[in-house]
């Protein structure tokens, strides 16, 4: 019975890998994380809210969410670069000390009552440019100093920190801060990402990314660089599929999601003081994403598990639409974030572990330029479909992600295990 003791010795093996601890440098990450995090959920609860007391365009409303991601179609990929250039430590500092720079013109716009739309889109078009350079370097960094092994386990602990600061207690919180003071609720985020930016610069050395510098990049001028990313993801078929599913499911999600601040406040009915508690829906069924993704990988095996979070998602966000009801739209907000914070714990694994480590700044900058500068577009068409009925969004926006889900699924059901893969 040789195969018995086998299995056991590999099933011990996995226990102990997952028991152990991910190291000091990790926990520094993380807890430069949870605090950037919990200042990105209040910012992200509050804007909404500031447009929804400004306008009830749904397309005004919608273009707040397309300029958070217009950054990343033109900011990424420089981004990228100098994110593979220098210090990553020093990169997660600066974006951060940007951040808290745009505090005094917020509040002297709210004091003032000077806060219009234009200058809404312009204060998030600023952060989603910071935010380029901050999630670059904070995505690069893991690689470095967890095994690949290790990967999904340390991007679940990061996507469940980020879900429970920033809907579990930074969405209620700032809500009903937001409801008896909104100066109060513009400026707290400043004093968060000054907190992140400090512990960011207490990183080890090896969260630097500088022991991945290839001698020959330092010879060649930085606007040489920008293609640097693009020829790897097309030289990679995986990667390139990977990246078109991932873009057309991504603008389907943004097209549903642009005007989903006034279908919770219109057609749902929830106060606006309570529209944080019921975004916290989505914090409840994304935490259970990221805490089983390790387990869905184990138990389902990896390609299949991403398939199934990819249809959960927009299966679940069509029922929003067909069936707005607060309760159903609850479960259903609550589905939709479990599928996507699976999908993302086990796609940024895996391409962490395709990603040379010199290149992770300019190939992440890359997808997320096609990827994220791509997903405008659909809350563009999404604040458009909300002019003519607020649940028109989530029924077409979920009926075609489900569409490409099921056209991808034999690709999606086949893609490896992270530690089964070698960067080239």
């Amino acid at each position: 019975m040789p195969a018995g003791p086998r299995l056991w010795r590999v099933t011990e093996a996995a226990q102990q890998r997952r028991s152990r601890p991910l190291g000091p440098a990790f926990s520094n990450l993380f807890g430069a994380t949870l605090a950037s995090n919990f200042a990105d959920g209040i910012a992200r609860t509050v804007v909404p809210l500031l447009a929804a007391r400004i306008t009830d365009d749904a397309f005004l409303i919608g273009g707040v969410a397309a300029l958070s991601m217009l950054p990343w179609l033109l900011f990424a990929i420089p981004s990228g670069i100098l994110i593979d250039s220098v210090d990553r430590r020093h990169v997660l500092a600066a974006a951060q000390a940007g951040r808290v720079l745009l505090a005094p013109l917020i509040l002297w716009l709210v004091w003032t009552d000077a806060m219009t739309i234009g200058w809404l889109y312009l204060i998030t078009f600023v952060y989603g440019a910071l935010e380029t350079l901050y999630d670059g370097a904070a995505r690069a960094i893991p690689p470095s100093i967890v095994d690949p092994a290790d990967l999904p386990r340390a991007n679940g602990r990061i996507e469940s920190g980020e879900l429970v600061t920033q809907q579990f207690l930074a969405g209620p919180i700032s809500s009903a801060v937001f409801a008896v003071s909104v100066l109060a609720a513009s400026g707290l985020p400043s004093v968060f990402y000054l907190a992140a930016g400090v512990l960011a610069l207490l990183l080890p050395a090896a969260a630097s990314g500088r022991q991945h510098a290839h001698a020959d990049d330092a010879r060649v001028p930085w606007y040489r660089q920008f293609a640097d990313g693009w020829r790897f993801i097309i030289g990679h078929r995986m990667l390139v599929i990977l990246w078109l599913v991932s873009t057309a499911s991504g603008i389907c999600l943004s097209m549903a999601t642009s005007s989903a601040v006034l279908f919770v406040l219109g057609p749902l009915g929830v106060p606006e003081a309570l529209f944080g508690l019921f975004m916290m829906s989505g914090a409840v069924g994304g935490l259970a994403g990221a805490l089983l993704a390790d387990r869905a990988k184990r138990v389902l095996g990896f390609g299949p598990a991403v398939f199934a979070a990819a249809l959960l998602t927009s299966v679940a966000t069509v029922l929003i639409g067909v069936l707005p009801n607060p309760w159903v739209a609850a479960a259903c907000w609550a589905a939709t974030a479990l599928g996507i914070t699976l999908w993302n714990v086990l796609i940024v694994s895996l391409r962490q572990a395709l990603i040379p480590g010199r290149l992770l700044g300019r190939v992440h900058g890359t997808w997320r330029t096609l990827l994220w500068g791509a997903m405008p577009l659909g809350s563009l068409l999404g604040g458009l479909l909300g002019r003519i009925d607020l649940t028109l969004p989530f029924v077409v926006g979920g009926t075609v992600s489900t569409v490409v889900t099921l056209a991808a699924a034999g690709f999606l059901r086949r893609l490896p295990n992270p530690e089964d893969v070698v960067a080239a």
